[in-house]
């Protein structure tokens, strides 16, 4: 049921970006017990934000919590996370990352592993129709928001 609802939400997260114009990238963060603690979607486009990735929206979504809150939480995400996410998923302690997809993107898959996170990657086909068609349709904004 957890899973379900993390990756449903940050689906749908996804596809708000992209009707808002911005990248399709979605998040939510679930509590251990399986309550969804907040859920974002990148917002760099629509807020002229250098750092609100779908990951890092999620996280500011939840507001503010105490350290035990994100113990042992699991970020969802649509896409790899980017090394800011990746980071901010350790300096938090989420226990575990559920990837919609890595083949538009490798994040800092290695690093989560590296510092005992568990990681899903689910290859989910909708994530990547999601990513492909924005990389093909709007090249310019993936390689900004990437740093490229």
């Amino acid at each position: 049921m957890e899973q379900d609802l993390g990756f449903i939400a940050a689906v749908e997260e996804a596809k708000q970006g992209l009707s808002e114009g911005g990248v399709p990238i979605g998040a939510a963060l679930v509590s251990k017990d399986g309550k969804i603690l907040g859920r974002g979607h990148n917002m760099r486009v629509q807020k002229g934000s250098a750092v609100l990735h779908a990951e890092m929206s999620a996280l500011e979504n939840s507001g503010r919590l105490p350290a035990s809150a994100y113990e042992g939480a699991t970020m969802y995400t649509t896409l790899s996370p980017c090394d800011m996410c990746t980071g901010a998923c350790i300096l938090y302690k989420v226990k575990r990352v559920v990837i919609g997809e890595n083949k538009s993107f490798m994040g800092g898959e290695e690093l989560l592993l590296n510092k005992g996170k568990e990681v899903v990657v689910l290859d989910n086909a909708e994530c990547k129709e999601l990513m492909t068609s924005f990389m093909k349709e709007k090249p310019e904004l993936w390689n900004e928001d990437i740093a490229v």
